[in-house]
């Protein structure tokens, strides 16, 4: 904790003269632009960490200071794992039995052409600040590269609705508005799709994220290795039944149209 407390101000983190985190601005119009370019091209991943940069506030920062509460926080801090270079092993991927978290987050990336460090790299391109020396710029990295690893756990694939269910799931378990956002602009979208219930999945999306363990707090290392569907009994993370029910034809015409 100390570590936190001492640490300098860095540009990713302000701190007051009283050590108090400081609430960064949110910048509304930034995020409007952003989610009109993703809402027309889901692919356009940089929007999304425009999105994040613009509404985020002090989200990564409490994160952080929530996982030091945790059972095993204090030594997941310490050893301070870079994640997106675990999920570039090969070797340690190709490791894991079938039908481990690990094994199906492996097919997954392949099959899609994939990388924890392809998302690295947009985020860096459009310049939100995750490379600083920092507790909390790493908390920040660690959540940003386990998201493909988040789509294993909840069940959601990436076309357009699955996305927004994600991201719902997301802002449920990070309480970071950008998620928020994502989701809500989604919705909108989706009313003028099929008469399909996408509303519902994106709102289930949220209660299961909501209903579920907190999974930052996860040693995410330790759990590739186990079964996925022993992981999700164990997170109680429950069936995505409303867009499991969806065809997945008609998946991508929830936001995309």
């Amino acid at each position: 904790m100390a570590m936190t407390d001492t640490a300098p101000p860095t540009p990713f983190v302000r701190v007051d003269e009283a050590g108090k985190i400081e609430r960064p601005r949110r910048h509304w119009g930034a995020a409007f632009r952003a989610l009109r370019r993703l809402l027309s091209d889901k692919e356009d991943t940089g929007q999304v960490f425009e999105i994040m940069a613009a509404l985020n506030g002090a989200s990564t920062q409490y994160g952080y200071r929530r996982l030091l509460t945790t059972v095993q926080g204090g030594r997941i801090a310490y050893e301070r794992v870079e994640l997106a270079e675990r999920l570039m092993d090969d070797a340690w991927l190709d490791s894991f039995a079938p039908v481990t978290v690990g094994a199906t987050y492996r097919d997954f990336v392949r099959s899609e052409q994939l990388s924890a460090e392809g998302l690295a790299e947009i985020s860096r391109r459009n310049r939100v600040k995750t490379e600083d020396r920092h507790p909390h710029a790493w908390f920040g990295r660690r959540t940003r590269d386990a998201h493909d690893l988040w789509h294993i756990l909840s069940g959601y694939h990436r076309d357009a609705l699955g996305e927004a269910c994600l991201v719902a799931f997301s802002y449920a378990q990070t309480r970071s508005l950008g998620w928020a956002f994502i989701a809500v602009g989604a919705a909108l979208k989706s009313l003028s799709g099929p008469k399909h219930p996408y509303i519902q999945a994106i709102w289930q999306g949220y209660r299961r994220g909501k209903a579920a363990k907190w999974l930052a707090g996860e040693d995410y290392t330790q759990l590739m290795a186990e079964p996925l569907d022993t992981a999700r009994r164990r997170l109680n993370i429950t069936p995505a039944t409303i867009y499991n029910a969806i065809p997945a034809t008609d998946r991508d015409l929830a936001v995309a149209r």
